[in-house]
């Protein structure tokens, strides 16, 4: 998986690219909290280019909620494919992790 860095208003944009596996979830973990360290509360992650998510990517993200919050900042998810919308649903974390549509829906309000 690649991880593309980026910024948009005042929140960080950790794009995903690949698979969000037990392979990966180290590294966005990683990027999370490396943005987190450097001083920007809000954090985005675009899942439009994730094909795949399991339980230890969904472990990655909580981890980066609960980052993100502890700084006083959130972090959301933005236009999640179908898979990784129907493990968000399975799972009940769409309730905590509210997908986003669009990438400049998650940004907007902050």
């Amino acid at each position: 998986m690649e991880i593309h860095t980026s910024t948009l208003g005042s929140a960080a944009v950790l794009r995903c690219e690949g698979r969000l596996n037990m392979v990966s979830a180290s590294q966005l973990r990683s990027a999370i909290d490396g943005t987190v360290k450097d001083g920007t509360k809000h954090v985005v992650v675009d899942l439009s280019g994730t094909s795949f998510i399991d339980s230890s990517g969904l472990g990655a993200l909580i981890a980066g909620l609960k980052r993100a919050r502890q700084a006083g900042g959130d972090l959301r998810i933005a236009a999640p494919g179908s898979q990784v919308r129907t493990v968000l649903t399975l799972t009940n974390l769409d309730r905590v992790l509210r997908p986003h549509e669009r990438l400049e829906d998650a940004v907007h309000g902050w």
